[in-house]
């Protein structure tokens, strides 16, 4: 028997009694389960009528009924204020109560018309008044000393049942919260698009907590307001309502100071700045937690529940690490749409390198005939006299051409401000860098990354910037080469001649001997069918102003192998 039971002065039948009570009351860890037996055993072990268990809400402070025995729906439904009726009594004084004659007593709120008698008495949960359990009779004067003796000591009883049910079903909410936490960040992290990843956070967070509502706001550039990004059972008043001011709004205090901000009713609380959207919406109680990403808050991520309810420690804790998990998740998606833009852009510096190339190839070959042409055109010794209007069109065409020979060197000058640019480089570094930045655009066309790097490769003396494009484009090149997926085999190695080796192999279709040979000739003389040809040229011409070398090791309807070799440091 348990301490209480060796010090009580109860007669041993009833100590007998109370032991056998207090084994069935201990015999499951359901709580409600749990509750409606230790009603049915304090009406049982009292003789009495009827009996309930009422526990205070903790939000409202209102006297619930939780379990009962012969009590009709309705009475059960019965909600005191502490101090209201005979039980509102025992809550509010902590003091028991034993009436012989309920129609007597001023304090008695009828919930059973044959109720003649009753016995109250407190209910302490680790020195707190929870609440207070209830039995009444038919009779008058049905209960005694000794019953108030023992619906004390079967309250201590219950008090540990009621604690230990608790316990139980906060670590069963916590597992299930953790599990519903652990899917809801493979499912976060399993998108890339910022809407998209803000939309499956507030759905997410809303099956999570059971809530009415979820939202996501987020800060804007000016850190000054709070932008709806994304909702999740909200209504069109909710959705179009104006911006939250960072400074003066609730949900902005709680971007500000980066802590948890719960509120048991927006619809009175004045703190609230949405008073009238919260009723018309439904919205009861608040949760609201930052997004923070690197120590900074980046916005706030709430839910609404549709009755007044109070968030438990663990509870904040399970929606405070989904708003961890969401700022990773936010962050991770802008930086992807960053990593987008900078591949757009280096698809445009690969135009414009290309562009460049094509243009100073071009000026190349029309200097040489421009060249004749002038030559031949003093050679010719057109002198005229000054007034036949031939001499007029000889200085013509002779300053057209000297026009044509400028614009031709002012081409070529341009081209040669691309000459690199040298200084240390390590290659695996860069290979992981653009891996990176591919990695979506392989995962897109079914195309799988390894990467056969050696460890304390060698540097270069190269410009990383030309040698990123090179190697961008071979990438690109051999994506293009396996439009139903295949793999890119990306090798770094060491040569003894003092070299460094890069190779770029796919599972493409290969090329044939004449693509081979004219791959990285003129750009005018490209053999592809589409695209400008472009790419391999501008590869080639990068290798070549590095002092280093590319072959190709290509079988046809096999695979292909992009063999670079550039001096080590």
């Amino acid at each position: 028997m348990s301490e209480e039971l060796h010090k009580s002065n109860l007669a041993p039948e009833r100590l007998s009694l109370l032991y056998q009570v207090s084994n069935v009351i201990h015999s499951t860890l359901d709580s409600q389960e749990a509750l409606q037996l230790i009603v049915g055993e304090a009406v049982r072990v009292m003789r009495a009528s009827s009996g309930s268990l009422v526990l205070i809400n903790p939000s409202t402070h209102i006297l619930e009924i939780h379990a009962a025995h012969n009590l009709s729906s309705s009475a059960r439904r019965l909600k005191l204020r502490v101090g209201e009726g005979i039980t509102g009594w025992v809550a509010r004084t902590g003091k028991p109560a034993r009436v012989g004659d309920v129609t007597q007593d001023n304090r008695y709120v009828s919930v059973r018309r044959d109720v003649r008698s009753e016995l109250a008495v407190p209910l302490e949960v680790k020195g707190e008044l929870r609440g207070v359990i209830n039995v009444d009779s038919d009779r008058i004067n049905a209960f005694s000393v000794d019953d108030q003796e023992l619906l004390q000591e079967l309250a201590i009883q219950a008090a540990k049942v009621i604690h230990n049910t608790w316990l139980y079903e906060q670590l069963r909410l916590k597992v299930l919260l953790f599990e519903s936490l652990s899917s809801v960040s493979q499912t976060i992290n399993s998108t890339l698009n910022l809407d998209e990843a803000l939309r499956v956070i507030t759905r997410e967070g809303c099956k999570l907590m059971h809530a009415r509502m979820c939202s996501l706001v987020l800060l804007d550039e000016s850190r000054d307001w709070l932008d709806l990004r994304a909702s999740y059972g909200a209504g069109d008043a909710y959705v179009n309502k104006p911006r939250l001011s960072a400074e003066e709004s609730l949900i902005g205090v709680v971007a500000r100071r980066k802590k948890a901000l719960q509120v048991t009713d927006v619809q009175t609380d004045t703190r609230y700045q949405n008073v009238e959207l919260a009723r018309r919406e439904g919205l009861v109680s608040l949760l609201s937690v930052p997004l923070i990403f690197a120590d900074q808050s980046i916005g706030a991520l709430n839910v609404y529940t549709a009755r007044a309810y109070n968030f438990s420690n663990e509870e904040i804790r399970i929606l405070s690490a989904l708003a961890d998990l969401s700022a990773i998740a936010i962050e991770k998606a802008r930086l992807y749409e960053r990593i987008v833009d900078v591949e757009e852009q280096l698809r445009q510096n690969e135009k414009l390198s290309a562009l460049g190339l094509l243009a100073a190839e071009v000026a190349h070959e029309i200097r040489n005939p421009l060249t004749v042409m002038k030559l031949l055109y003093h050679s010719l010794n057109l002198k005229f006299e000054p007034k036949d209007p031939r001499a007029k069109d000889a200085r013509i065409i002779e300053s057209k051409i000297e026009h044509l020979n400028k614009i031709v060197e002012q081409i070529l000058d341009f081209a040669r401000t691309t000459e690199p640019n040298f200084a240390p480089v390590n290659i695996n570094d860069l290979i992981d860098e653009l891996s990176l930045l591919v990695r979506h655009k392989l995962a897109n066309q079914g195309v799988k990354l390894h990467h056969d790097l050696l460890k304390d490769l060698p540097l270069v003396m190269a410009d990383a910037p030309q040698l990123e494009q090179a190697f961008l484009n071979l990438i690109l090149n051999a994506v293009e080469v396996m439009p139903e997926g295949g793999t890119l085999t990306i090798k770094t190695a060491a040569l003894e001649n003092g070299q460094v080796a890069v190779s770029f192999k796919d599972t493409g279709s290969g090329m044939t001997k004449e693509q081979q040979q004219r791959a990285f000739k003129s750009v005018l003389n490209t053999t592809k069918a589409k695209g400008t040809g472009l790419g391999l040229a501008i590869v080639g011409r990068i290798i070549e102003t590095h002092h280093g070398q590319i072959r190709i090791l290509s079988r046809l309807g096999r695979s292909t192998t992009m063999r670079i070799t550039l001096p080590a440091k």
